[in-house]
């Protein structure tokens, strides 16, 4: 009998596999990180066939620990790091040029001339985006415009573009299939998200001919069947959703108004609206996310760059500590923050502000601040600008007069308790933490449980979710404001236009 799904969750920094239950439990999984390549500063590339080696290797490592068979896999879900651009040969499956990340700015330039040009307002209406480098659209442009030859084999119908999810299925699939689902599609800004299509307009503004683009799927369903010397043949590829709109799936929030906040690389909180496609006044992003059945429903999403890997830079570059779990215990030994406040805009400002050319610092250092301060003053940042997210969505949905009144949180650092509990007193909401906080890959194998027939609906997945951990907010009103206006006043001294 096929009675587990295996789950893929291919991320920023590494791979991740695991093997998941009928009961939608995790039995077994497996990481391994990859390459971080960066050609010159603000420039972020992957090796794609690194990233296919390294997933191959999750996937073995995490069957092996299942002590399952191939043959007892009923199904295939992916989720992935969204935006970040691939092409390749179609013939060959051969990388034509490194995947460029969605953190990569090289395109800033291009972003730049499209709001010179006055595409902002037109932008925003057919894709729910802002014109920013961060979308796969620009990096598509600048690998043509760089590389003529590329464009001219993609216009001969030799190549094939996608975002991480598209390359998997394909490598998967040996090449039989190139598509994509609603959600990573909603996050390439060709994508018109009304009418649920590629918009000519678009690609012919940026030059994309229709011939690399990948066919648009459900979420959940079947993409494409192993076909690949590395795993079983025949398993269907059945479940397909960018990585925050996989965490919002596997955290239940189904009901308009329900959010969640997926603690990674970066912050990505996202809020349900269902069939209603609100646009943001406030900086955010509408995208398309998944209904109970796993069908395109739209989304309010703010995302922050920078989070987990402000923790990471402490380790890495700084080395003042040895591991992101310690980043708890140095911060719990000082009373506050000393007025030090960390802006890790290492990579430009993302929602509200949209700053693309705002860079990095740590403020109100004194001789009196230690490397306890500056850690959490580091740790401080995320929630900061979570509550810079909430106020935003909040000001978008005053119409339909919600308020979000609870955040479900996940992703790695939600398992760091100073942190969320830092959050609930600068948001003055409580803050829900799942007693799986593997929300994304979860999302995504539940997914393809529906896309086979082992679940009905996510209104099954609903009753899977148990809370581990509720954070109440315990600052004064007045405590909370002080914070806040400081963490405000940081940010205006980073800003480009200072």
């Amino acid at each position: 009998m096929a009675d587990y799904i295996l789950a893929i969750d291919q991320g920023t920094t590494g791979s991740r596999a695991f093997i998941i239950n009928l009961e939608g439990e995790i039995i077994a999984g497996a990481y391994s990180e990859f390459t971080q390549i960066f050609p010159k500063p603000g420039w972020v590339e992957h090796n794609p066939e690194e990233i296919w080696e390294v997933t191959v290797r999750v996937i073995k490592s995490a069957i092996e620990k299942a002590g399952i068979k191939e043959s007892e896999i009923a199904g295939i879900g992916i989720t992935n790091q969204r935006e970040t651009t691939v092409l390749w040969e179609r013939k060959t499956a051969k990388p034509v040029y490194n995947a460029i990340v969605w953190q990569c700015r090289r395109s800033a330039g291009i972003c730049q001339k499209l709001k010179e040009q006055g595409w902002e307002e037109k932008v925003r209406e057919k894709t729910g985006l802002v014109i920013d480098a961060y979308f796969s659209a620009s990096k598509l442009k600048w690998l043509f415009d760089n590389k003529p030859e590329l464009r001219q084999r993609a216009e001969k119908g030799e190549l094939a573009f996608g975002t991480i999810d598209s390359w998997l299925i394909y490598r998967l699939s040996g090449g039989e299939a190139h598509c994509t689902d609603y959600t990573n599609a909603s996050r390439t800004m060709l994508f018109n998200i009304k009418e649920k299509k590629w918009d000519e307009e678009l690609l012919e503004h940026f030059g994309v001919p229709g011939s690399v683009l990948p066919e648009v799927k459900t979420s959940a369903g079947i993409f494409a069947k192993t076909s690949c010397p590395e795993l079983a043949k025949g398993i269907p590829v059945a479940g397909v959703a960018g990585d925050q709109q996989s965490a919002l799936f596997g955290q239940a929030c189904f009901e308009p108004g329900l959010a969640k906040n997926t603690y990674g690389t970066g912050s990505f909180l996202l809020v349900y609206l269902g069939d209603e496609l609100v646009y943001s006044r406030s900086g955010l992003l509408t995208t398309i996310a998944c209904s109970p059945e796993g069908k395109p429903a739209y989304a309010l999403e703010g995302s922050i760059f920078i989070t987990g890997a402000v923790i990471q830079w402490l380790r890495d570059q700084l080395g003042i500590i040895r591991s992101a779990g310690e980043s708890e215990e140095l911060a719990k030994k000082v009373e506050d923050n000393a007025g030090v406040y960390f802006v890790p805009a290492f990579v430009g400002l993302g929602a509200p502000h949209w700053d693309m050319e705002a860079r990095g610092a740590i403020l109100g250092l004194t001789r009196g601040a230690s490397k306890e301060h500056i850690v959490r003053s580091a740790l401080e940042s995320i929630a900061y600008q979570t509550r810079d997210l909430v106020g935003a969505i909040e000001n978008d949905l005053k119409e339909q007069a919600r308020k979000i009144s609870e955040l479900r949180v996940d992703g790695g650092a939600s398992k760091n308790n100073f942190l969320m509990q830092f959050q609930a007193d600068i948001l003055g909401i409580a803050v829900d933490r799942p007693e799986q906080v593997e929300t994304t890959v979860l999302g995504a194998g539940y997914l393809a449980g529906i896309g086979i027939g082992l679940w009905k609906s996510g209104e099954m997945i609903k009753k899977l979710r148990k809370t581990e951990a509720r954070f109440e907010p315990s600052l004064s009103p007045e405590k909370r404001e002080a914070l806040y206006q400081g963490w405000l006043e940081a940010v205006k001294r980073v800003k480009s236009n200072i």
